[in-house]
């Protein structure tokens, strides 16, 4: 039984993550670590990889990134240079990060492109991340996905981990890991020869949560913005309620968000209530600082609308798939616009 327990609480903690805490901020958000409990808004099928089903050649739509099931296919038919690297962590350390790395198709060999950090999922550095990565070099820019489960898992690998222990695996990477392995993989992307010393963040679920987290933090000389895809920043707890005081739920922490002094745009599922409901507030707090914020809520999508597009599920919702698919077509351009303006790219 306390075996079980152990796993329950384990499962628990591993989730698209909330940073619940009040973090430190007397010198760098880097180092603030709490409690991570954002699994509470996730239902079953948001905790579960969809199963990949065979697409055989089918490549999704065009234009955007493949969804779950057409990744694969995605993958083998891109014309796009892509490979494998191992970072150091930091400068001097004996631990290293796998990420990959995909380059742009250009018809100028001397053109500089502008990275963009990926961040994954829950479900680790995955074929359908390494899809989006593509898709992102298709869009111009160097993209980068850094497996932030390097260290956890044992050492950097280029074997992509079951969804399950990938969740389970996810609670042992804190704040402060999460703005290292984007620092490293943002620092080696800048320093390739092909590339513009500026970058982009974008992220999914835990990793739109990291996108803020970097945001909050500053990032590297070169940080431009970040697009999260259902993730909110740090939440200050709420209280609990006693005989006679009312419970106080949790806030938006605005501490961390003064912190922020680049782009940040946020893109969510209404079916994700958890972080739909967060977003007026966040809204209200961005405009009252002034701070570059856009968020969009799509009606009908799921969290995870990105990965899930029309892919079916067991039991189909025809709805579902089109509200997805709507998010998808008018999310990924949005995304690309944010980074061609603040990355500079005409």
């Amino acid at each position: 039984m306390s075996r079980r327990l152990s796993l329950l609480a384990v499962a628990l903690v591993a989730g698209c993550t909330l940073q619940r805490s009040t973090p430190s901020y007397s010198s760098s958000l880097a180092s603030s670590v709490g409690t991570d409990d954002h699994m509470a808004h996730m239902n079953a099928a948001d905790l579960s990889l969809p199963l990949r089903r065979a697409s055989g050649t089918q490549q999704g739509i065009a234009g955007v990134p493949a969804s779950n099931n057409s990744a694969p296919a995605r993958l083998k038919a891109s014309p796009r240079h892509s490979e494998w690297v191992k970072i150091a962590w930091e400068a001097g350390s004996a631990d290293s990060i796998m990420a990959w790395v995909v380059y742009p198709a250009s018809p100028n060999s001397r053109a500089k492109a502008p990275v963009v950090v990926v961040v994954h999922e829950i479900f680790g550095l995955s074929t359908w991340v390494r899809g989006v990565a593509d898709q992102v070099a298709a869009d111009g820019f160097i993209a980068i996905a850094p497996d932030f489960l390097s260290k956890v898992r044992g050492g950097p690998s280029s074997v992509e981990l079951p969804a399950d222990s990938a969740r389970k695996l996810i609670a042992g990477v804190n704040a402060a890991e999460r703005n290292r392995a984007i620092s490293a993989a943002a620092n080696y992307a800048m320093m390739l020869p092909s590339a513009q010393q500026k970058y982009a963040v974008i992220g999914y679920c835990w990793g739109g949560q990291t996108v803020f987290m970097h945001a909050v933090n500053g990032g590297l000389k070169g940080f431009a913005g970040g697009v999260a895809f259902y993730g909110l920043p740090y939440t200050t707890g709420g209280t609990p309620a006693t005989a006679t005081t009312a419970a106080v739920p949790a806030s938006i922490n605005a501490d961390s968000i003064a912190k922020i002094a680049k782009p940040v745009m946020l893109l969510n599922g209404s079916k994700d209530a958890r972080i739909a409901a967060a977003m007026p507030a966040l809204d209200s707090i961005m405009k009252a600082m002034k701070k570059d914020y856009s968020g969009t809520n799509y009606e009908g999508a799921t969290h995870g609308f990105l990965r899930a597009q029309d892919d079916p599920k067991a039991t189909r919702d025809e709805a579902e798939e089109a509200a997805n698919v709507a998010a998808t077509k008018d999310g990924w351009p949005k995304t690309i616009a944010f980074l061609r303006k603040n990355l500079g790219v005409k």
